[in-house]
């Protein structure tokens, strides 16, 4: 199916596995990028036999994750694998890894090769600790960039271990950030028709999410704890009981906003000057106070009555949603937030949308995941000019 979208023309590589690498790899290949997956040759991703399955040996995490991709199979590990990757590199814009650093140069792939071959590449590596520093060539997973980066210890309840979100965060953020660093990068590569390197660390994508914790601890002496639903000093933003027995999250912690609270609740008072709940800082000081004086409120109304309140009071509230909400929600709806696409396998399945939206050039999700080299002969056939015969060769050695 030809491309669509602002990367339309744009060919990625992309040779990582799991998590990390291949997300950037959905993300540029959902704005229209030609991303071309390399697998290993009869095991491919694991992310193939990762998360549910539907039946024995058919994921539900891949179709998402491998969406918009090419398959081809490509055994790295043999001078005759590496020297194909060179060939498929001579027509890339973007090559995307994940390997423990170092992985590469041992198979005679380091950057300085690379540029040689191909000028205008945009190498983006993506790792635990990044490619230099003492800790780069440990092994690294997301898990461990999110403790090293910070979340982990502010995550959870104060009075337990540390928690972690129910999803691979760090893994997410780390592509998220080599992705841009990437746009950044081929921006730069049309001006000037030189490529560069993206070094992409889990744990300081991480660091970069963690707002004004270090200059905090730096300046005050300040650390953040864990606090459960709640940000300290910030009130009131929580979730708080209806008479129906949900949980409703309301943010009302900026003035303005409070004011509009206060005044649903028959209690403008509360907003008032002079009011220990005036300003920012005294609803922080009393946080839990003033949150249980609002959950008495709340608790004398069901959850369809008090979010109609809310609403049409201006203040921001919502339902924690799962995935059964979001799939019936009429704003989910109208915006095609979760679209349902054909696939081989499943007959049709529903996932995210591609996001951000673009006005002009949006993107589009063209297939799911693909079988594991699936496209060999168009890729190494039609781009790399390789005969049946000499494809045949390849695979009988296990090369491909």
């Amino acid at each position: 199916m030809t491309s669509v979208g602002p990367l339309a023309g744009v060919r990625v590589i992309e040779a990582g596995q799991l998590l990390a690498g291949p997300f950037a790899g959905q993300l540029m290949g959902d704005l229209g990028a030609d991303v071309i997956k390399v697998e290993p040759p009869g095991v491919g991703d694991p992310m193939r036999q990762w998360g549910r399955e539907k039946s024995e040996g058919s994921s539900l995490w891949w179709p998402v994750v491998g969406r918009n991709k090419r398959s081809v199979t490509l055994n790295l590990r043999e001078a005759a694998g590496q020297d194909l990757l060179v060939e498929l590199i001579r027509q890339a814009d973007v090559f995307v890894e994940n390997f423990r650093p170092g992985t590469l140069e041992r198979w005679r792939l380091g950057y300085d090769r690379l540029r040689e071959i191909n000028p205008r590449l945009v190498l983006v590596r993506v790792s635990g600790y990044g490619q230099t520093g003492p800790y780069s060539s440990r092994a690294g997973y997301g898990s461990i960039g999110e403790a090293m980066g910070g979340l982990r210890y502010i995550t959870g309840e104060p009075d337990r271990q540390p928690s972690r979100t129910g999803i691979s965060i760090g893994d997410a953020l780390a592509a998220m950030h080599a992705t841009i660093g990437a746009l950044a990068a081929l921006r730069h590569r049309d001006v000037t028709g030189e490529g560069q390197v993206v070094d992409s660390a889990i744990y300081e994508a991480v660091l970069a999410m963690m707002e004004s914790t270090v200059t905090e601890w730096d300046v005050q002496g300040y650390q953040r704890e864990r606090t459960g639903a709640v940000l300290p000093n910030v009130a009131p933003s929580n979730v708080y009981p209806t008479a129906d027995g949900q949980l409703i999250l309301i943010a009302a912690n900026q003035d303005s906003v409070f004011g509009r609270l206060a005044a649903l609740m028959d209690e403008p008072e509360l907003a008032a000057e002079g009011s220990r709940y005036h300003d920012h800082s005294g609803r922080g000081e009393h946080q839990q106070e003033l949150d249980d004086h609002i959950a008495v409120w709340t608790a004398k109304h069901d959850s369809d009555t008090l979010l109609a309140l809310l609403h049409e009071g201006g203040v921001p509230a919502g339902r924690i949603y799962k995935a059964a909400d979001m799939l019936s929600d009429p704003h989910f709806i109208a915006r095609d937030a979760i679209v349902r696409v054909a696939d081989p396998r499943f007959g049709e399945l529903a996932m995210q949308n591609v996001v951000p939206k673009l006005s002009a050039t949006p993107g589009s999700i063209r297939w799911t995941g693909p079988d594991l080299g699936q496209h060999n002969d168009e890729v190494y056939g039609d781009l790399l000019g390789l005969d049946a015969a000499r494809r045949a060769e390849l695979a009988e050695s296990g090369v491909i």
